[in-house]
Order: structure tokens, then C-alpha cells, then sequence
């Protein structure tokens, strides 16, 4: 692994070593959740995905790493973060298939229509939760600022192609509300997999994915769970942190 571009990043393996993601060592680092959600994309060699928020662009790249020949974009409004997604796409040969850009989602959209797949993983607190961090970088990826969840959700669905999917990861308590902005949207075939942190567990994090301009039940699947009792990967999680394998549902 190289040495650190500077003392305030560090270089970290993802999928096995398959990867190696410059990001901050203070504020907001990706993790379980965005290589979960990345795993979770249906996306097929030929397709184009697009990262709303994809910060150093770990998800986007852990979706081009297990499938060939797929483009991605990204859209990140921290000029730092877009900076090492800019590096880490070098850095790990996807240059020529990944293409971040630094921008924010409330923009109005220059690529309406145009992806088979977007995905983002919005903070998970609204602006009257909790306490916000200190920290910039940390701030703007917990807690929701101008962009609320209703923006995140427009953002994804408008730069769907018809029947194209928008994939998040997102707190169980927030269901009810991403149900309704789905359908709001005209998003639907809605697919629910839970994250179940050990065995008789309430689940804390939910994946999501629906289609735009699809009409079709709501399916609720058993999911997968996280850890075993003694709090090692369960297998199917394993497989996809250090194979890069894909959460099928």
C-alpha cells in the first residue's frame, strides 16, 4: 500500500485489497455501509451507474470493481472529498470508468434521464436530530443541511432511466417516510432487505431499491444478518466485504 499523500489521509483496503481508497483519518470514513449498498446494485456489464454523495467514491468503485465493462459517475459537494475520488479513481485504475464530479443535488440536473442505476446513502438525521459534529466533513454526511431526504430521493429518481433502479441505504425509523417519497416520485417494485446486526436483533439499517415509472408490490425479504455471536462476518457478509460478491434480491 502507498504512503499517505498527507498526515491527514490515510489509504485503506476495501473487497479483499481489491481496492485501496485514499480518505480522511478525521470526520466521515466509508465503510460497511457504502460497500453493502454497492453489493446491492443490480447492474449489469454495459450499464452506467450513477453516486449521489459518493463522497471519496467507494461505493462507485466497489460497483466497478465486481462488474466489468460499467461506467460510473459521482456527484460530491465537498470539494476535499471530490478531490480524493478524483485521486482514488486514478489511483486504482477506473479513470477511464469513473468520472466524479463536484457538484450539489440540489442543482437542477444536466443528466435527467440518463442512468440505468443511481445510488446514494443520504444522512441519516434530519437537521432537527441529535447534535451535529464539529467536524465539516462529518456534519454534512450525518446530518441533513439544505438537502433534505425528499432531495436526495428527487435527485436519484430524476436521472433515472424508465425501469432504471435507485438503490439506498438508509435507518429503519425512516421507512414510512422513504415509502412515501418513493411513491411521491413514481418510483415503485419496491425492495426492502433488511440489515439484522445478530441473530434476534432489531435491525437498524435497511436497504432499499425501487424502479422509476414501475408499478408492482412491495416485496419485504428476509435480509442478512451482520454478525454471528461471537462477532465475526456472517459468511454472506464475508463474501461481500473481501470478494466484492453481490447481495442478490
Amino acid at each position: 500500500m502507498p504512503e499517505s499523500r498527507d498526515e491527514t489521509c490515510s489509504c485503506d483496503a476495501f473487497l479483499g485489497g481489491r481496492l485501496e481508497l485514499w480518505q480522511p483519518r478525521r470526520g466521515f470514513r466509508a465503510g460497511l455501509d457504502s460497500v453493502l449498498m454497492a453489493a446491492a446494485v443490480p447492474v449489469r456489464a454495459g450499464e452506467q451507474v450513477m453516486d449521489l454523495g459518493c463522497g471519496v467514491g467507494t461505493a462507485a468503485l466497489c460497483v466497478l470493481a465486481r462488474v466489468p465493462d460499467t461506467r460510473a459517475c459521482g456527484l460530491e459537494v465537498q470539494e476535499c472529498l471530490h478531490q480524493l475520488a478524483c485521486e482514488n479513481a486514478v489511483h486504482n485504475g477506473f479513470a477511464d470508468r469513473f468520472f466524479p464530479k463536484q457538484g450539489d443535488i440540489l442543482d437542477a440536473p444536466q443528466d435527467r434521464g440518463t442512468f440505468d442505476h443511481v445510488i446514494c446513502n443520504p444522512p441519516f438525521f434530519s437537521s432537527a436530530e441529535s447534535n451535529p459534529s464539529t467536524d465539516p466533513i462529518r456534519r454534512l454526511a450525518h446530518h441533513e443541511g439544505p438537502a433534505e431526504l425528499a432531495d436526495w430521493i428527487a435527485a436519484g429518481v430524476q436521472r433515472l432511466r424508465h425501469k432504471g433502479t435507485l438503490t439506498l441505504i438508509h435507518r429503519s425509523d425512516r421507512l414510512g417516510e422513504i415509502l412515501s417519497l418513493l411513491s411521491d416520485r413514481g418510483a415503485g417494485d419496491i425492495q426492502i432487505y433488511p440489515l439484522w446486526p445478530a441473530v434476534g436483533t432489531p435491525a437498524k439499517r435497511l436497504l432499499i431499491r425501487a424502479r422509476r415509472g414501475v408499478r408492482a408490490q412491495m416485496t419485504l425479504h428476509s435480509g442478512a444478518v451482520l454478525h454471528h455471536t461471537n462477532g465475526d462476518y456472517s459468511p454472506e457478509i464475508q463474501a461481500v466485504l473481501a470478494e466484492g460478491a453481490a447481495l442478490v434480491f
